[in-house]
Order: structure tokens, then sequence, then C-alpha cells
């Protein structure tokens, strides 16, 4: 219903729906670039006018990527807290997604600030480094390899089916999938997961996320003396950015949690 009066006020029609699915038309392309540009303007003029009153008010718009909450380090959350305590006119927005969504959405300002592996550094983007996580070989408590988990040969390696990730990886962390016997893949960590979970998969986690199962029993390292690979994550902005009150704050609140 908002869609088609929207049509209407514009006299355009912005997509096509039914049952063949949906799909926006050139015209409803247009729009939705333009409304973006507005919406990053109206921001601009609120971060100014924040500026003049020393008073934070106006939003923040962060995308992290996922399956980070169970960083024990919790720099973001310690910010985010900072950044609440400096009053209710401040609206955190938060939104998770894949590393190449975080920087498209910093390049075109609809996102002010990212979290994101540290992996290839695009020139439009101002990075610092967060976090360094680790990353294991892990199966579950119903995998064959479960009982000598510590002494897993590379023969066995080969043999047991692995997921491994579609996104982006460090060159450490690709030569260690490429051991792998590739049976599945997965978007998010939290996929990898799912199947590592089902018994028939093996596959690599960060050891801050996995721990809860690797406590309760459910989940053991495989030969974690030399099957891991470390990763930078960093906090990335977009250069030349318009000066923001709001995110200059979250910034200086990250560089003073540790």
């Amino acid at each position: 219903l908002h869609m088609s009066d929207l049509e209407k006020r514009l006299g355009m029609r912005l997509c096509q729906r039914g049952r063949a699915g949906f799909a926006l038309t050139d015209e409803g392309r247009e729009v939705l670039r333009a409304g973006e540009a507005v919406l990053v303007a109206i921001e601009g003029f609120r971060s100014e006018v924040n500026l003049l009153h020393q008073q934070l008010r106006g939003d923040l718009n962060i995308g992290i990527v996922n399956n980070l909450v169970t960083q024990p380090k919790m720099r973001i959350t310690q910010a985010l807290k900072g950044l609440r305590a400096q009053g209710s006119g401040v609206r955190i927005n938060i939104s998770m997604s894949k590393p190449g969504e975080i920087e498209r959405g910093l390049l075109v300002g609809r996102l002010h600030v990212g979290a994101l592996p540290l992996i290839t550094p695009l020139s439009g983007l101002e990075y610092s480094l967060l976090y360094e996580e680790r990353s294991y070989l892990y199966c579950s408590r119903e995998h064959p390899l479960f009982e000598r988990a510590d002494a897993v040969s590379d023969e066995e390696l080969g043999k047991a089916d692995a997921v491994v990730p579609s996104y982006r990886m460090t060159a450490e962390a690709i030569g260690l999938h490429q051991r792998l016997n590739v049976a599945a893949s997965a978007t998010d960590r939290e996929g990898i997961a799912f199947l590592i979970l089902t018994g028939s998969y093996i596959g690599f986690l960060p050891d801050h996320y996995a721990a809860l199962w690797v406590d309760n029993g459910l989940m053991a390292p495989l030969s974690p003396d030399r099957l891991f690979f470390d990763a930078r994550l960093a906090v990335a902005t977009r250069k030349g950015r318009r000066q923001n009150l709001i995110l200059e704050h979250f910034l200086d609140a990250l560089q003073h949690t540790r």
C-alpha cells in the first residue's frame, strides 16, 4: 500500500511485483539512489548543527560483521555504552552484514562506521585495528574425529568432509582451507557452526565464537597446536567524510576502550 501510494504521488512505476517476484524499474533505481542521497544530506545537516551546539543528536549507523558479540574484549559494546551515556538524543542503528556490504555502505554514506576483517583495504576507507582473533578447526561431539581431536593426521583431514566460508579470507586462511575436503560452504560463521554441529563436517571458527560449545563438550578443536590462523579485525570509516560529532565520540570511545 505504501509503495502504491508513493508511485501515485511521484507519477511513475517504481517496481514490478507479483507472482514473478519483485524487481525495481529503471525509475525505481533512480528514485532509490536519490532517496539515499537525501538521507545522507539530512544526516550531514544534523552533524553540522551538532557541531554548532556541541550536543549529540542524530543517528549512528554502524555495520558489524556477524558473530563479534562473543569477542571477550567487548570494545564495541563498551564504546556504544559510552555513546549512549552522552544523552538520549543519539539513535544507534546496527546492521549485521558481510564485509563487502559494510564497505559499500561506508563508501556511499549509508553507514558511518563499520567493523570488519582487515583483508584487502580499500583506498577510499580508513582503518584502525580493533581486534585480533584466532580461528581453530573444529568438529562436533558426533564426529568420528572427536575422540582423537588432539592428534589428527593430514590423511584423516583429507578424508573428512569440511565446510568452508564463501567470504574473503587471508592468504594464510586460504592455505589451510585448501588442505580440506570441501563438501559444503556457508556465507557466514553461524552457517559454518550449524554444519559443524550436525556431526558431518569439520570447519574453522573463531575461538571466542566456538567457546560455548567447547565448554559444554559439544565441539573440540582438531590438532590446535598446528591447525589455526589469526585474523585482524578493524574499524573502518570513509576518507574525507564530513565531521560528525556522534561518530567522533564513538571513535574516541573505541580508542580508550581496551
